[in-house]
C-alpha cells in the first residue's frame, strides 16, 4: 500500500502547485486568450450580421416603396392611355359624324340642283309639246309671242293643279 508521510504529502502539494503555475502559464493563459478572442470574433460576427440584417430590411423597404411607386406610375399611365384613347375615339366618331353630315348635305344639295335641272328640262319639253300640240290644232305656226304666252299659261295651269293636289309630284305628265 501507499504510505502517506507528511514529507511526501508536502512534496506532492508543492509539485501540484508548481505544475499548476507552469500549466497556467503555458496552457491556461493561451487557451483563455484564444477563447476570449474567439468569443470576441463571434460577438463581432453577430453584430455584423445584425447590422447587415438591418441594412437588408432597409433595402427591402426601399425596394417595396419603389415597387409601389412604379405600380402607381403604371396605373397612372394606363389611366392616361385609356383617357387618351377614349378622347381619340370620341374625336374620330365626331369627325365621322361631321363627314357623314357634310356628305348628306352635299347629296341633298346635288339632288336639289338635279331636281331643278330636271324641272327646267321638263318645263321646256312641256312647253315645246304644248306649242306643237297647239300648232297642230290650229294647223298653223304660232309666232314667238304666242308661243311664250301659251307656255306661260300652261305652266300656270300645271302649277295650280300641282298646288291643289298638295304637290304630289306627278304634274302634267301624270294627267
Amino acid at each position: 500500500m501507499i504510505s502517506l508521510s507528511p514529507a511526501t504529502f508536502l512534496v506532492t502539494i508543492l509539485n501540484i502547485t508548481i505544475l499548476f503555475f507552469i500549466l497556467r502559464a503555458l496552457l491556461f493563459k493561451p487557451v483563455s486568450k484564444f477563447m476570449a478572442g474567439r468569443t470576441k470574433k463571434v460577438e463581432d460576427a453577430l453584430a455584423q450580421a445584425e447590422k447587415e440584417r438591418n441594412q437588408s430590411k432597409q433595402l427591402l423597404a426601399s425596394y417595396e416603396e419603389r415597387i409601389r411607386q412604379a405600380e402607381g406610375e403604371a396605373e397612372a399611365i394606363i389611366r392616361e392611355a385609356r383617357e387618351n384613347s377614349r378622347q381619340e375615339a370620341d374625336r374620330i366618331v365626331a369627325e365621322g359624324k361631321a363627314s357623314a353630315e357634310r356628305m348628306i348635305a352635299s347629296a341633298r344639295g346635288q339632288i336639289d340642283v338635279e331636281r331643278q335641272a330636271a324641272l327646267a328640262v321638263f318645263k321646256a319639253e312641256a312647253a315645246a309639246l304644248v306649242v306643237a300640240a297647239a300648232s297642230r290644232l290650229l294647223r298653223r305656226d304660232l309666232n314667238q309671242e304666242d308661243n311664250r304666252r301659251l307656255a306661260a299659261s300652261l305652266l300656270a295651269e300645271i302649277a295650280r293643279g300641282k298646288a291643289s293636289r298638295g304637290g304630289s309630284g306627278q304634274g302634267a305628265a301624270g294627267e
